[in-house]
């Protein structure tokens, strides 16, 4: 049973990815008719959401826009940061979607937030401790049932940072799509393909936490004796 849910979500993982990276390609050539690029639109739902304390910046790679809370910059990736179309405008705003939820205090982000220090040891220690706890079920039951406890307790840590991220990413999105439409950076069509490419990349986080839960829910069923 478990593995046909992990062969439908790998399948599932690459027919997403295949299609954001698809959609991304196509809006990427589409050129905005507000003639704005990835930084200055960046920069104007900044100022317009009252926030001057965050910087803009450019980064190497492909996707590899972020919105980073320590340093408070919109980490903008080459093909978004100086280019005028579709996909860099979707893209930039919903990085600033982020900065304004970090802004306003946003409850899920501000979460999220919180739970980094512990992802992060979990996400280091818990594959370890899960194999070293399933090997130690051979040779003694009480002691890897313990120790397979405890990797599952740290599993979970990353699974539940999974769930939480969702309301995270759609919410980023929503601001985005709401704010360029608005505002008249996008109209009409512009704005159905920047809602359309931020909501295939909102589908990549959602595939990566049904992901973890149904791993979380197989290290149980194996910790319960049961394994089919």
């Amino acid at each position: 049973m478990y593995f046909i849910i992990f062969i439908v979500l790998m399948i599932l993982s690459f027919v997403v990815s295949r299609t954001l990276n698809a959609r991304i390609e196509k809006y990427s050539k589409i050129r905005l008719s507000s003639g704005l690029t990835g930084k200055e639109i960046a920069e104007k739902m900044l100022r317009d959401n009252g926030i001057y304390d965050v910087q803009v910046t450019c980064v190497a790679g492909t996707l590899t826009d972020h919105y980073n809370p320590q340093t408070k910059t919109v980490n903008l990736s080459q093909g978004v940061y100086g280019q005028n179309s579709i996909a860099a405008a979707a893209v930039a705003a919903h990085e600033c979607g982020h900065a304004v939820q970090h802004a306003t205090a946003y409850k899920w982000l501000m979460m999220r937030s919180r739970m980094v220090p512990m992802v992060q040891f979990g996400s280091q220690w818990a594959q370890w401790i899960l194999l070293a706890g399933i090997l130690l079920l051979s040779f003694s039951n009480l002691l890897g049932r313990w120790v397979l406890l405890v990797g599952i307790v740290l599993f979970a840590l990353t699974t539940l940072f999974s769930l939480i991220t969702l309301p995270v990413e759609y919410n980023a999105s929503e601001r985005a799509v709401a704010w360029l439409d608005e505002t008249g950076i996008t109209s009409g069509e512009e704005t159905t393909m920047a809602k359309d490419a931020l909501k295939w990349a909102a589908r990549t986080y959602l595939i990566a936490a049904l992901s973890s839960l149904a791993t979380l829910l197989y290290y149980i069923m194996i910790f319960m004796g049961r394994r089919d």
